[in-house]
């Protein structure tokens, strides 16, 4: 049988914020937001066409408090690919998305570092043909 990675928690310090930012700023899926026990919900979203989703986390306690936007060490821990690098930089940059350079050429593609509102580092990249 196959296997796929289904989804990748990330803390945020509320989900509604995670929406407002992912959803409705970046253009992400609201896949499932399903209450639980009060006050946690399964809130699942994805990039546009995207098959493996983010959870988003609500931060419980001083110690996930505390690793919001730090849950990758600093490094940058998510990557999001796109078809369209120029497409969807501009897109990001109109909606308020802070990028940490300029975009670049690498062997494998374009790529620029951005961040999240909490703190979380991402690559948008748009690999080369046959990579």
């Amino acid at each position: 049988m196959p296997q796929r990675l289904h989804a990748v928690a990330l803390l945020v310090p509320d989900y509604d914020a995670g929406l407002a930012f992912y959803v409705g700023k970046l253009g992400f899926e609201l896949i499932e937001d399903t209450p639980l026990d009060a006050p946690k919900r399964w809130v699942l979203i994805a990039p546009p066409g995207g098959e493996t989703r983010l959870l988003l986390a609500r931060a419980d306690g001083a110690v996930q408090q505390a690793a919001i936007g730090n849950q990758t060490g600093g490094r940058v821990g998510f990557f999001l690919e796109t078809d369209d690098f120029n497409r969807d930089h501009a897109a990001m940059l109109a909606a308020g998305v802070t990028f940490e350079e300029e975009p670049r050429d690498e062997p494998y593609g374009r790529v620029a570092v951005w961040r999240d509102p909490f703190g979380n580092r991402w690559d948008l990249l748009e690999f080369s043909r046959g990579t």
